[in-house]
């Protein structure tokens, strides 16, 4: 007799988990670091200024609050001028962000105190890009 099968494998299964959960722990940690100190570590709370061609051409100001990944805040446009309530996130170096009152939304990257990328509204596209100016 040799015993259950179960109990032969049970052996072998655990080193097995192990070196999965080793692996999971220092590729995972290593990208989860990554977005964590993007994200958090990296302050886009301030005043950025910026332009935009496309659809529309003009300059926005951003105002933005942070609270880990989540932002939110004001943007002033010069075309269609006025002031929006806005709400985004980023996560690791990518941004994503929609101005409600416009029915614009916003993707791109974050690098140090420059953004830049492109911009969807129901009358057309375009790119944007920005710098914080404080």
């Amino acid at each position: 007799m040799h015993g259950h099968p179960l109990r032969r494998r049970v052996p072998l299964l655990i080193p097995a988990l192990w070196i999965a959960a080793l692996v999971a722990i220092c590729c995972g940690g290593t990208a989860l670091a990554a977005v964590s100190s993007a994200s958090e570590g990296t302050s886009l709370a301030g005043t950025w200024s910026g332009h935009y061609s496309g659809a529309f051409s003009g300059t926005f100001t951003l105002h933005w609050t942070q609270s880990r990944s989540r932002l939110s805040g004001s943007i002033t446009l010069s075309n269609p001028k006025g002031k929006y309530g806005i709400t985004g996130s980023v996560h690791g170096t990518a941004i994503a962000f929609g101005a409600v009152g416009v029915g614009a939304t916003y993707t791109g990257s974050v690098s140090g105190k420059s953004m830049s990328g492109s911009y969807k509204s129901p009358q057309g596209h375009g790119t944007w890009s920005a710098h914080k100016t404080s």
